[in-house]
């Protein structure tokens, strides 16, 4: 997903740099921001579900001294921080993607005046 939206962005400011841009351009970006927005959306679900489960496993052993459940702490937890990079990564995509957008959309203003 990382190599796909960083050639989406890529494609998307070549595009941006051009001085006649289609409004089906600026439609076609918007289909892939809405796709990436899904997608953003379910990364943010899964994330969450993880910290959840982190915070109540801790808390089980932090609470209730279940020394037995520190593997499963740093289990989650090892997969809780690669899953915020991801969603932190999504995140920023998507809002680059935004801005380009704005862009495409002023110069293709400029060009039906």
């Amino acid at each position: 997903m990382k190599k796909y939206l960083k050639n989406l962005i890529e494609k998307y400011r070549k595009i941006s740099e051009k001085e006649n841009i289609s409004e089906k351009e600026c439609e076609e970006l918007l289909r892939h921001i809405a796709f990436m927005q899904h997608e953003r959306l379910i990364h943010f679900l899964v994330t969450m579900l993880f910290a959840i489960v982190f915070f109540i496993v801790f808390s089980a052993v932090v609470c209730f001294e279940k020394i037995i459940l520190l593997p499963v702490v740093i289990l989650v937890l090892a997969l809780l921080i690669p899953y915020i990079a991801h969603y932190y990564f999504l995140e920023n995509g998507v809002q680059e993607l935004y801005s380009v957008y704005d862009k495409m959309k002023e110069k293709n203003k400029e060009n039906d005046d």
